[in-house]
């Protein structure tokens, strides 16, 4: 166990917060004020992590915070005779999801990345239906237009939590039918969904992940929804977000380009927390064998 003094840790939670708050500052306020983005919400909406969870920080497990009297309240946190620390005991409980993590990332980092997917997912969502999942945003080509792209391409979706969103009529279009029992044998490192997963993994794993490695996947993931929704049939101008035009040729070569960026950030993020994993699930076998050798 590595021992923070009072004086460092204080320190480095201060900057997470600040780093935070300036990410995040305007969607609190908005939300506040009861107004919408169709960008940014789905970070706190769709993703379960709400801002003030991804304020409190976190110095991973393996850390004792000196002098950290509030943290014993945390779930996932005990105290022990030099403070407090990531609750070794709830890390045994949580060892499947972290086997389950480890798993999915390894299988998705050893697969070549699909960049011919043109983010049309969001297009597969609203075809050949009157209804839009963010009604108060005009489609840029009408629903008429919309229909036409979504026909003249082949659906290429390898993520099931975005395919489960598609319309009736879309579903069959895809190049298959994705299923959850499946995901860990379809998910691809050139997915921007697969990479925005990232940050939802750390945050499953609290309070085991640093928090400056899960702010660093929360700022790949801000990046990866922007893209995805400028690559959207919607027009979101008046948001100050010009679209990719996937409907030609060129705005296809944009969103290629923005694409591989956006994977290859991921592919390190993702190995750094595959290792991280693999820490925990070895720490994890070791307590195990401790108490089996010394149960009392």
């Amino acid at each position: 166990m590595q021992v923070l003094p009072e004086s460092e840790w204080r320190v480095r939670r201060e900057r997470h917060r600040e780093s935070v708050s300036a990410l995040i500052g305007p969607h609190v306020q908005r939300h506040a004020d009861g107004k919408k983005h169709p960008v940014i919400d789905f970070l706190f909406t769709y993703y379960s992590h709400r801002p003030a969870q991804l304020l409190r920080w976190h110095p991973g497990f393996g850390v004792v915070l000196e002098n950290a009297d509030e943290y014993p309240g945390f779930r996932g946190y005990c105290r022990t005779d030099e403070g407090a620390t990531a609750d070794p005991a709830f890390l045994e409980r949580r060892r499947s999801a972290v086997e389950f993590t480890a798993r999915l990332l390894e299988l998705t980092a050893a697969r070549p990345a699909n960049l011919s997917c043109f983010g049309l997912h969001e297009w597969a969502m609203v075809y050949k239906s009157e209804e839009v999942r963010h009604s108060n945003v005009a489609l840029r080509l009408g629903h008429d237009g919309t229909d036409a792209v979504v026909e003249s391409m082949s659906l290429r979706c390898t993520h099931y939590d975005a395919f489960r969103f598609f319309t009736p009529a879309a579903l069959p279009r895809n190049v298959e039918v994705l299923t959850r029992e499946h995901q860990v044998q379809r998910e691809q490192p050139g997915c921007l969904h697969a990479t925005m997963d990232l940050y939802k993994w750390c945050f499953k794993l609290t309070p085991f992940i640093d928090s400056e490695f899960t702010l660093d996947c929360f700022r790949l993931a801000l990046d990866a929804r922007e893209l995805d929704m400028r690559a959207s049939p919607y027009d979101l101008t008046e948001y100050g977000y010009s679209p990719v035009r996937i409907e030609t040729s060129a705005g296809r070569a944009e969103y290629a380009r923005a694409q591989t960026a956006i994977a290859a950030r991921g592919a390190d993020l993702r190995a750094g927390l595959f290792t991280r994993c693999r820490e925990l699930l070895a720490d994890t076998t070791t307590a195990t064998t401790r108490t089996a050798e010394n149960p009392n």
